[in-house]
């Protein structure tokens, strides 16, 4: 199998983040794309996916998968121990309402406001500054939510990891390029991100 990514890119980090996690990173050939000189936008590379995102991960039969939770959800199917998206029905459904929320609310929203306020990618889209800078203070709100999550909990969704930590770790971490940080008074948050690092995917 062949894993299309970009190592600086959310989305690509938490589907290595995951594979780590499972133990079988290194059972993936990685290919790097280059995202700014345009290499997802070609004409080859649509043809693995028409929507010209990464990751995209290629089976030995030549076909493709693309969404990284959806290669996420197969490699969980693929290799059940060591769970990330929980075993009983109700851990699974809260493992994925907090892996939602941190995708939805936040990585969505650092990643908008990248894109807008940066105009990285103003050759193939329009970046409209002001609502970039709405973004990125939505995506500082969602500080206070985690913090009070992790007040009670060990973990995003519990008191397991689960890939709602790692879709939180990778889009705290991206928020950098916004120059966006934790508040210095979310000793949870702090808490956490702390933990986070003496895992060794996070290098990955």
């Amino acid at each position: 199998m062949k894993l299309y990514e970009s190592k600086t890119a959310p989305n690509a980090r938490r589907v290595r983040m995951f594979l780590a996690e499972k133990g079988v990173l290194d059972q993936i050939e990685c290919v790097e794309l280059d995202l700014q000189g345009g290499d997802n936008i070609s004409v080859e590379f649509r043809q693995k996916n028409p929507l010209a995102k990464i990751p995209v991960l290629e089976f030995d039969d030549g076909t493709y998968l693309s969404e990284s939770i959806a290669i996420c959800r197969y490699f969980e199917a693929l290799y059940p121990q060591s769970p990330l998206m929980g075993t009983t029905p109700i851990e699974q459904a809260n493992i994925e309402m907090w892996q939602r929320r941190c995708e939805i609310y936040f990585m969505n929203i650092v990643g908008m406001g990248f894109q807008h306020t940066t105009g990285f990618f103003a050759d193939r889209m329009k970046p409209i500054k002001e609502w970039g800078e709405v973004c990125v203070s939505g995506a500082a709100k969602f500080f206070k939510l985690l913090d009070a999550q992790l007040a009670h909990n060990q973990y995003i969704a519990g008191d397991s990891f689960s890939v709602a930590d790692i879709t939180a770790l990778v889009s705290i971490d991206f928020a950098r390029v916004i120059k966006l940080r934790m508040p210095e008074e979310m000793s949870h948050l702090k808490r956490w991100y702390e933990q986070m690092q003496q895992r060794p995917s996070v290098g990955v």
